[in-house]
């Protein structure tokens, strides 16, 4: 979970997820093109809904774009179609390197994986809930939660531009510790940490949330 910087206009100090809003750029034919593991109609059943299916995918995009851009785990791969293909040495760092360029907006992600010959692996994210704000709440998000593992190989960053810290808690114990009142959490939040902690692993999770 990341906490948000003190000094900033919404929800300040708050416990979040790692995400953001969906960018147009997010679901451009280019940015689609670098994308593998799911197509615009899978998308959308997943999501449901009234959105086109190219907006759809976009919400997979550009989750994983604010994944890396805040956190620093990626869920890129080669564009090459073996399936043992790896990334090449000095990949990784120069991923991290070019991560504060695309958070600040000095290059797009298809500049970046193109440069690198890489691309999304939109089947390292499951599809787990949709939450819309209230209305009677004066700013309102609605925001479709992601589950994915940690790759094996890569650590989250501990803070980055929009985060203050980042730390890996259980579901259990974030409840617990914002019922005490030491970890601000908003009630959309509240709802994803319940219902992880209802299941045990990360097999039931898959199990529970994966659609045939």
């Amino acid at each position: 979970m990341n906490r948000r910087p003190d000094k900033i206009d919404v929800y300040a100090g708050v416990f979040v997820f790692p995400g953001g809003r969906v960018e147009r750029s997010d679901y451009t034919p280019a940015m689609l093109a670098l994308t593998r593991g799911l197509t615009p109609g899978r998308g959308a059943t997943h999501i449901g809904g009234e959105l086109d299916p190219e907006l759809c995918m976009g919400h997979w995009v550009a989750a994983i774009r604010e994944l890396y851009e805040e956190a620093g785990v990626h869920f890129f791969i080669p564009q090459s179609d073996s399936e043992d293909a790896a990334l090449t040495d000095g990949t990784a760092e120069r991923l991290a390197r070019q991560r504060a360029l695309l958070q600040q907006g000095a290059i797009d992600l298809v500049s970046l994986l193109s440069k690198e010959n890489l691309c999304c692996d939109l089947t390292r994210l499951i599809y787990f809930f949709h939450r819309i704000t209230p209305e009677h709440y004066p700013r309102r998000f609605d925001t479709h939660f992601y589950l994915a593992a940690l790759p094996t190989d890569q650590t989250p960053l501990e803070s980055s531009e929009e985060v203050s810290e980042s730390l890996w808690i259980s579901a259990a114990d974030a409840l617990a510790r914002a019922q005490s009142g030491a970890f601000p959490i908003m009630p959309p939040t509240v709802a994803v940490l319940r219902t992880l902690a209802a299941h045990r692993s990360w097999h039931e999770l898959q199990h529970a949330f994966q659609i045939p």
